[in-house]
């Protein structure tokens, strides 16, 4: 398989019967960037509201994309034709009038003795230093960039600035890196406001479930995992007193897929999701009406989902929901959309959780 590959694509291997050995799940959703503080965010409150990730575009050999409160993150992404070390960088710049830019070196970036450290960049020779928002104005004219490890193409990289420009309103304005203006900082939109969900805390559960109930969540799931695979389902108690469970349901590529329940007592109904997770819009496969995860975990307060598009984990979607006590609402989203190395994933949805 090449590293350019079509998460539309992977839908279907993500559905394959066959169970793989990479089955477990590498990382968790986070519900801040992982590449540095979120600026004070504004609080939407109210109606729930209906998530909306932000969608990716790639311009050469560059990803980009924004989250809901216009933090917007550029990801390189190895040469289609494996051309250079196998080296990744991301580019994120937070919204308004003041907001700069923060750089996060990825994979294959260490120093002389192969540890991960503080790093110069050079763009077609010149060092440019280590100021992200110099950087930034450099790759805008730059081929190419060197740093610890290897070297990044730049191939793309003006465009996505470009993009981001557009997308925090700056084209224009003299904070744009790219389409600069005379217009004013001060005409640069502030961060969009962010839902709050209000969560229910989570306990493990260690208690075996009656066989009546694992048999309905089988049945409603329609489950059907392949010889040998373990199919003990994963339990938490809510605050509010019920029991929310992920029955592991099928198996794919790099993925296990569990279908979410609510237990009360001996009733079981399928759980209610405010966003899709993973790769299909509702089910543990194509036939069933229960909403599911890939590679469901609980941890904290959060269920996770990790749907890998393939094993290096280098595309796909990470998320993270919480349970409001009617049903879970998507808290965070990181994805990435071209299978090229790059295992830092671009942030598309962040919403504020409060208990």
């Amino acid at each position: 398989m090449t590293r350019h590959v079509a998460l539309a694509a992977l839908m279907l291997a993500a559905c394959s019967s066959q169970p793989q050995a990479d089955a477990t799940p590498t990382r968790t959703p986070e519900a801040t960037p992982r590449t540095a503080a979120r600026p004070p965010a504004t609080a939407k409150t109210g109606a729930p509201v209906t998530p909306k990730p932000g969608v990716l575009k790639t311009f050469g050999d560059w990803q980009v994309g924004c989250d809901n409160g216009l933090v917007c993150t550029m990801a390189s992404l190895l040469p289609d034709d494996g051309a250079g070390a196998g080296v990744t960088l991301n580019l994120t710049r937070y919204p308004g009038a003041s907001g700069q830019y923060q750089v996060s070196p990825g994979e294959g970036v260490t120093d002389a003795k192969g540890r991960r450290g503080a790093t110069r960049y050079i763009v077609d020779g010149r060092d440019v230093g280590a100021n992200p928002d110099a950087i930034a104005v450099a790759m805008a004219n730059g081929r190419v960039l060197r740093m610890s490890g290897g070297t990044v193409s730049l191939k793309g990289a003006s465009a996505a600035l470009r993009y981001i420009d557009a997308m925090q309103g700056r084209a224009g304005t003299v904070t744009a890196t790219v389409a600069k203006g005379p217009a004013p900082a001060t005409a640069v939109p502030p961060m969009t406001a962010q839902p709050v969900v209000v969560a229910q805390g989570l306990k493990p559960y260690a208690e075996r479930l009656p066989a009546t109930v694992v048999a309905t969540m089988k049945r409603l799931g329609r489950c059907d995992l392949p010889d040998g695979m373990d199919a003990t389902p994963d339990v938490v108690r809510t605050t509010g007193g019920r029991l929310l469970a992920i029955q592991p349901c099928s198996a794919g590529a790099y993925n296990l897929i569990g279908a979410l329940f609510v237990i009360d007592g001996t009733k079981v109904t399928p759980a209610d999701v405010d966003a899709p997770a993973g790769f299909e819009a509702t089910g543990a496969d194509s036939q069933t009406p229960v909403h599911s995860v890939i590679n469901g975990t609980f941890g904290g307060d959060m269920l996770n989902s990790y749907a890998k598009g393939r094993g290096l984990g280098d595309c796909g979607s990470s998320q993270g929901f919480a349970w409001d006590g009617k049903r879970y609402r998507l808290v965070v989203q990181d994805d990435m959309g071209e299978c090229r190395g790059n295992t830092n994933f671009i942030a598309t949805w962040r919403a504020i959780m409060r208990r």
